[in-house]
């Protein structure tokens, strides 16, 4: 495949470094994290927001095992290898940066950001928070979209498609179609 873009998939070191670039400039890094399993409006609308703060957006994704950990053994649907590349294919994400613990506070810790965006649904433990306040930078809390979830968007397939085992996806979507009309 000769793609004339490809998503910047970067070390610790390697945002660590675009960061104090950015810096020297005057311009600010935007971190935030999750797992990004299924991406949805809400996981796009987040990123664009988060974006918005600043100049350049670092997503810190949890690795495979990291998100076994946190969301139990069928998950990830994805893996990490094409999750890191839809979201660093979104126009809003400048880069992307693995980390394989459980939660974000190392990899915050050692990029540093300026700007530290989460979820409101996060408000009650920010991991990272101290650190990124500490050196003089600020957490911002997102408004979720309301209705998107990547549980939500299981659930539904599994509603539609998981009592009839392996489909055929066409014969499947015409029967849905069909039943719409009625």
């Amino acid at each position: 495949m000769n793609a004339t873009f490809e998503p910047k998939i970067l070390t610790v070191a390697e945002a660590r470094a675009e960061r104090d670039r950015l810096h020297a400039e005057g311009k600010k890094l935007v971190f935030t994290n999750g797992c990004f399993d299924i991406l949805h409006r809400g996981h796009v609308t987040y990123m664009s927001f988060a974006r918005s703060l600043g100049d350049a957006l670092c997503v810190g994704l949890n690795s495979d095992a990291s998100v076994r950990r946190n969301k139990g053994p069928n998950r990830p649907i994805n893996s990490e290898e094409d999750r890191a590349y839809v979201l660093g294919s979104l126009r809003a994400v400048d880069c992307v940066v693995f980390f394989d613990e459980d939660e974000p506070r190392d990899i915050i810790a050692k990029i540093l950001p300026h700007i530290l965006v989460k979820s409101r649904d996060w408000a009650h433990y920010v991991s990272g928070r101290e650190v990124v306040e500490a050196s003089g930078g600020k957490v911002v809390l997102a408004d979720m979209v309301g209705g998107r979830s990547t549980t939500g968007t299981i659930e539904r397939v599994l509603e539609v498609y998981g009592a009839r085992g392996k489909i055929n996806v066409k014969a499947a979507d015409a029967a849905a179609k069909k039943e719409e009309c009625l």
